[in-house]
């Protein structure tokens, strides 16, 4: 769908395998804390469920070319068909079974609450009547704007309608850079005629269809696009229509598709792809994306299909951790969802219809993880509070135990018969809700609970530091969760009772190896869980005295189809650079580097080592891997730590990419070291002979 190699980075099982708990260290960036009128996002963060709709040209060769059956929407870029052959795909589109009311009602019917549909997808044709471009639908057979369409059906069942646009565009003549393997020459070619292409589309598209809710930005990763432009596109985006909401890939961000944590980039919402965050993103808005099969387009040999109870725990999952999920259907090039979605539709909609209200309108569930399932939660008034236990595995006695859950239950009820009351009792102070056994739900459960307040939890602690490993002393920040709690605590390995210290001002300073145990109690009785984290004392690695430096680091160039870095093994070209700088890449895909050198360290302590790469990145310091961010994926950042002394330390970092994106950026922090960038300054290599004018040394020459 997006950047290719992500697609192959499925998350899914993490994801689903813990729930929220309610911390983050996620910044929000400026134009979501100042534009973001909370009447503007309120509709979508109640909303919980949106549909998103991939159809293009791409959908009539439906996955196939030259015999292989594994293409999606990417088929252009991934089969490697010349453009002027992939344009012929044009005369063959006639959908003449699309039914704009059909679809929008399966949408309403399922539980959707928006509709986010492709306009254009990176392929570069349009679904709309475009009058800056013939490479439309209104030059194929089907001639019909079914964007159109689609938005007055969507104005008949007041459903809101979003529109995916992208940034990059393969057919474009002025959209650069080209794919390595085309024959179409660049000559010619202005990225700047391109940008007001690319404007005057989104001025068609936010003009003449009326009220547009989303505008899902993709395909910014490439080079060409850069944060300035992510930043004006944002701006012009809702100068046509001030209450539309723009996701973050408009701007170019950095890291994870997630959200980006430089507060500088534009974007209302993040974009975790194929995935649930573990932890959510607590703090921010965000959306996760995915298939029902393997394909964004529709792929006729693709039966690889999600169950429909497997699409309602993702979406249950989501909800409960905070954020949106917006679930794909690809559409037949005749117009129609494939008879697999529409039977999953169905059932999600049956779910729903009886369930949506433990979706719709609720915030993140208050508890960090639940055995038996999920937990969302609604603030009815001050006085009273509703948890939604959503119940995956049924307990084998019909007792549903409540972890940790203080607060007075007024009442409990199946959300499918909220007029039948149901028996609470208490054991070790704990809720215990006794489940009819004949009343479960095929997909997941829905067990209401209503609270008196805001719900009274008590939460494993929270143990942290800036690392788990240190070379002097270490402070570390112990929170209960809960104010009303007293954290007592060991440092030998014992649990922790009323015997114990008491944690005062949240802090424990160590100055050895040790394992902190922490509990929290109510009066003299435990409450809860022991929270456990280790934190090891090391040495740090000790400086290597190298003579005949200079400046910069050396680096081998590899081609070929990597997929680890382990992959690039005969370099086909070796230099010099100043720092780790891609170039001189001779093609933009399937190519690698290796840079080797010193970097010069100029405080002993604990070091972190980030780097920011699509695609894989590993980073060694003597000898030692810090960072591993290997493999295919989209944009990502990966960190490690280790103790140095100050001083020189030898530094290898590996990188490779595959398609789509080109990014690598190393950062570093530690003692007299802000997080930043590894600069030139930070960076030296050895020579064999010393150069005339570079004096021999033990430490490097400028070491600033």
């Amino acid at each position: 769908m997006f950047h290719i190699s992500a697609i192959t980075a499925i998350l899914l099982v993490s994801g689903l395998l813990t729930a929220s708990p309610q911390v983050s260290e996620i910044s929000i960036p400026p134009t979501a804390q100042q534009n973001n009128d909370p009447d503007r996002m309120a509709w979508w963060r109640d909303a919980r469920f949106g549909m998103f709709i991939h159809w293009g040209l791409y959908s009539v060769p439906a996955g196939e070319w030259d015999g292989k059956t594994g293409y999606g929407e990417w088929i252009l870029n991934s089969a490697k068909i010349p453009v002027n052959q992939y344009e012929n795909f044009r005369n063959h589109f006639n959908p003449t079974k699309f039914d704009a009311e059909v679809w929008v009602k399966m949408a309403v019917d399922a539980g959707f609450k928006y509709i986010v549909v492709t306009t254009k997808h990176h392929e570069g044709f349009c679904l709309f009547d475009s009058k800056l471009t013939d490479w439309s639908i209104a030059s194929t057979p089907f001639k019909r704007d079914v964007i159109k369409e689609l938005a007055d059906a969507c104005k008949k069942y007041n459903i809101k309608l979003g529109f995916y646009h992208s940034i990059m565009d393969w057919h474009h003549p002025d959209y650069l850079p080209r794919r390595a393997w085309e024959e179409r020459s660049a000559d010619g070619a202005t990225f700047d005629r391109y940008l007001a292409y690319l404007k005057g589309q989104l001025k068609e598209l936010l003009t003449q269809y009326g009220p547009i809710s989303v505008l899902w930005y993709d395909g910014q990763w490439e080079s060409t696009w850069t944060h300035e432009m992510g930043l004006d596109l944002y701006e012009y985006t809702r100068s046509l229509q001030p209450q539309i909401i723009v996701n973050n890939r408009v701007d170019k961000g950095g890291g994870s598709m997630q959200m980006t944590v430089d507060s500088s980039y534009a974007g209302d919402y993040g974009t975790p792809e194929q995935e649930v965050p573990p932890m959510g993103l607590p703090g921010v808005d965000w959306e996760t994306c995915m298939t029902m099969n393997d394909h964004w387009g529709y792929n006729k040999a693709d039966q690889n299909w999600k169950s429909s109870t497997e699409l309602i725990h993702i979406l249950i999952d989501v909800a409960s951790k905070g954020g949106n999920l917006l679930l794909n259907v690809g559409p037949t090039a005749l117009g129609e969802f494939p008879p697999a979605s529409i039977e999953r539709l169905e059932d999600i909609g049956q779910w729903m219809k009886i369930n949506g209200e433990s979706i719709y309108g609720t915030k993140a569930s208050p508890f960090p993880s639940l055995d038996f399932g999920r937990c969302t939660q609604r603030t009815i008034s001050d006085r009273v509070t509703k948890l939604y236990f959503h119940v995956f595995e049924w307990p084998t006695d019909n007792k549903l135990t409540i972890p940790g859950l203080y607060s007075k239950v007024n009442r409990a009820y199946l959300l499918s018969n909220p007029t039948k009351r149901i028996r609470v009792t208490r054991s070790q102070r704990q809720p215990v809700v006794e489940l009819p056994p004949t009343a479960r739900d095929p997909h997941a459960t829905v067990v209401v609970v209503e609270i008196n307040g805001s719900p009274d939890i008590s939460l494993p602690p929270s143990i942290k530091a800036t690392n788990h490993i240190f070379d002097k002393e270490l402070d570390v920040i112990v929170t209960a969760g809960n104010p009303s709690l007293t954290l007592h605590y060991s440092l030998d390995g014992s649990e922790p009772t009323i015997h114990h210290p008491i944690i005062k001002q949240n802090k424990i300073t160590i100055d050895q190896t040790r394992t902190i145990k922490v509990r929290t109690f109510r009066g003299k009785t435990p409450s809860g869980s022991t929270s456990e984290e280790t934190f090891v004392k090391v040495l740090p690695k000790s400086a290597l005295k190298v003579d005949n430096l200079v400046d910069g680091v050396n680096w081998d160039y590899f081609e070929g189809d990597f997929t680890v870095c382990d992959d690039m093994i005969t370099p086909i070209e070796s230099g010099m650079s100043a720092n780790f700088k891609l170039q001189p890449a001779k093609r933009p895909e399937h190519f690698g580097f290796r840079f080797s050198g010193y970097i010069y360290v100029p405080a002993t302590g604990v070091f972190t080592f980030y780097t920011t790469s699509d695609d894989g990145s590993c980073l060694w310091i003597d000898g030692e891997k810090i960072v591993d961010n290997d493999k295919l994926h989209g944009p990502d950042v990966k960190s490690g730590v280790v103790a140095l002394e100050k001083g020189l330390h030898a530094i290898r970092l590996d990188y490779f990419q595959g398609t789509g994106g080109t990014e690598l950026k190393v950062h570093w922090q530690g003692p007299d070291v802000p997080k930043q960038m590894v600069g030139d300054n930070d960076l030296y290599r050895e020579v064999v002979a010393k150069p005339s004018n570079t004096p021999a040394s033990s430490v490097p020459p400028s070491p600033t």
